[in-house]
């Protein structure tokens, strides 16, 4: 494997998200200077340089402005125009200019450094749409998203993918399955898991409506190991790769280990069934070889140990002795329409 990137910056856009913040914190633990970029700061990004800018609304201008300043030498595109803080129920407009726009705004920005940076596109698995139940999704599968959200980050990706075939940017587009781990968004369905069993470990009996559906979980912290493997290996640049756990996980399943993981009975939350809601339909499975050949990366965490990871940090006294903010949108009370 040949390195794509040496020295220099890795700029994060999207740094105050689940997995961007996680993202920065690889990078510094590997001790690689690291930027991150947000629309606003967050408490768990002190410590690290922070520069705000919303790249839905940024110019090629500005956001090229920003990368010659910061020396990026790769740019981990971490935005998603469906997040925590938006709402994730949001016009095809609005998601199109997330997703789509700004990403082109970014590879224009790019395209106009003295050393053009590698960029790490973070797509998502519902790109392909729903797969037939038993199949593992693989890199060949022709994408058939089915709603407005998915159709937005396949563009965006294919925008990422177009431009790095046409010899106009040195990028990567990394395909992630339904992430778990520590510091979930809320509305994901690890972040709903998480706030039900703080209810119920403090005496409440929380509801949890539950689909008949298998999901593919894969960790955020092995999610950002895939995304500086991207950044590193030169041979990645026009692939999209699928990252994902490897095993589709009953939700039933999923819901017994996080009681267990929380030391409370599986009744501590009631669960009733519910038709499936989520975007991946009923089934979904990364076929993750590719990322094993072409960026030497496998998934590592179990599902249990990252709903462990997630329960302990979440629960865990934070500095000053206060307390980490109770998750948002207290009023779900079922999987969202985005597990993951």
């Amino acid at each position: 494997m040949t390195p794509a990137a040496d020295g220099g910056t890795v700029v994060v856009l999207g740094a105050t998200g689940w997995v961007g913040r996680h993202v920065v914190a690889a990078c510094a633990a590997r001790g690689r200077p690291v930027l991150a970029v947000a629309r606003g700061p967050a408490e768990h990004m002190r410590g690290h340089p922070f520069h705000p800018m919303d790249l839905a609304a940024a110019g090629p201008g500005e956001v090229g402005a920003l990368l010659r300043g910061a020396d990026a030498r790769v740019v981990v595109n971490a935005v998603d125009a469906a997040n925590a803080r938006d709402g994730w129920d949001r016009s095809e407009e609005d998601l199109r200019a997330a997703n789509v726009g700004a990403v082109r705004t970014l590879l224009e920005a790019a395209a106009d450094q003295p050393r053009p940076p590698r960029l790490v596109h973070l797509g998502t698995l519902h790109e392909y749409g729903p797969a037939a139940p038993g199949t593992a999704v693989d890199e060949r599968t022709p994408p058939r998203p089915a709603n407005a959200y998915a159709r937005s980050r396949l563009a965006g990706s294919r925008e990422a993918l177009a431009a790095a075939r046409e010899g106009r940017a040195d990028a990567v587009v990394l395909r992630l399955a339904n992430v778990c781990g520590p510091h979930p968004s809320p509305a994901s369905f690890p972040g709903l898991l998480l706030r039900l069993f703080r209810e119920a470990a403090a005496g409440g009996r929380p509801a949890l409506r539950v689909a008949d559906a298998r999901r593919d979980f894969v960790d955020v912290r092995d999610v950002a190991e895939a995304v500086l493997r991207a950044a590193e290996v030169r041979e990645a640049s026009g692939h999209a790769v699928n990252i994902g756990g490897g095993r589709a996980v009953p939700i039933t399943e999923a819901v017994a280990l996080m009681a267990a993981v929380a030391g409370l009975p599986r009744g501590a939350v009631a669960e009733e069934p519910a038709p499936v809601a989520g975007l991946g339909g009923d089934w979904s499975l990364a076929d993750v070889r590719l990322a094993g050949t072409l960026l030497g990366w496998r998934p590592r965490t179990t599902l249990e140990e990252s709903l462990r990871a997630m329960w302990r940090a979440q629960t865990a006294p934070v500095p000053g002795g206060a307390r980490p903010p109770a998750p948002v949108r207290p009023e779900l009370t079922h999987p969202p329409r985005r597990p993951g």
